[in-house]
């Protein structure tokens, strides 16, 4: 496996033109149906929540542009965790977007089976490029194995791949794609590097960003 550092460079190193290249020879075009922002089916027949990675300042953009809390924007990423006597406790490292009692990103809206984004100018980029991902360690894959592949651009489960797409939005998406992975490896580098174990108590859960320790509601530990 190679270090997370020479992936950095990798992913500096990608072509705008090359990965919109790839995203226009698999196609996509949202068909707003609202798949990426809710719960999934879960193996057992439950549902497992929503789950989308989101960098801190991130969540700060959505706080500005929401005027929310960070509790109500962002939660700690459950992997990791354990079920306590009181709720979850443990480390973990990396926020997700906040969902809602159905396990729905808490942003997302649906009228007449047509889904919104309430804070689309200002979502994450994990949203502003699904289905797609870029096959280097240190980054964040969407759920469920890899659908299509060429080159490093790995298309993921949607019902909009397949279609067509205009090559400036194909390019612009690339560059989201570029962008999220350069900034997914220079945050695990940066957690990395700045980890200590926390040690968290009982009932406590301690979420390790590049910022450093954090209690759930964004503050420092």
């Amino acid at each position: 496996m190679e270090s997370l550092e020479a992936e950095l460079e990798r992913a500096r190193d990608l072509e705008v033109g090359d990965l919109a290249d790839a995203i226009e020879s698999i196609g996509f075009e949202c068909t707003r149906c609202g798949a990426c922002c809710t719960a999934e089916e879960a193996d057992d027949g439950g549902t497992d929540p929503h789950t989308a990675t989101v960098f801190p300042d991130e969540v700060r953009a959505l706080q500005e542009a929401t005027g929310e809390p960070w509790r109500d924007v962002a939660r700690p990423m459950p992997f990791g965790l354990r079920e306590g006597d009181d709720g979850p406790e443990g480390e973990t490292f990396e926020w997700a977007l906040r969902t809602d009692a159905c396990g729905d990103c808490a942003f997302y809206r649906e009228s007449d089976g047509v889904g919104a984004c309430a804070v689309h100018p200002d979502r994450p980029l994990i949203c502003r490029t699904y289905p797609f991902s870029v096959a280097l360690d240190g980054t964040s894959q969407p759920m469920g194995e890899a659908v299509d592949e060429r080159g490093v651009v790995r298309a993921h489960e949607c019902e909009g791949l397949g279609r067509d797409i205009d090559r400036g939005d194909a390019e612009e998406l690339a560059g989201a794609l570029r962008e999220r992975a350069v900034r997914e490896l220079e945050e695990a580098i940066a957690v990395r590097d700045a980890y200590e174990p926390a040690d968290p108590d009982p009932g406590e859960v301690v979420v390790h960003d590049s910022e450093g320790a954090k209690h759930p509601d964004g503050t420092p530990r």
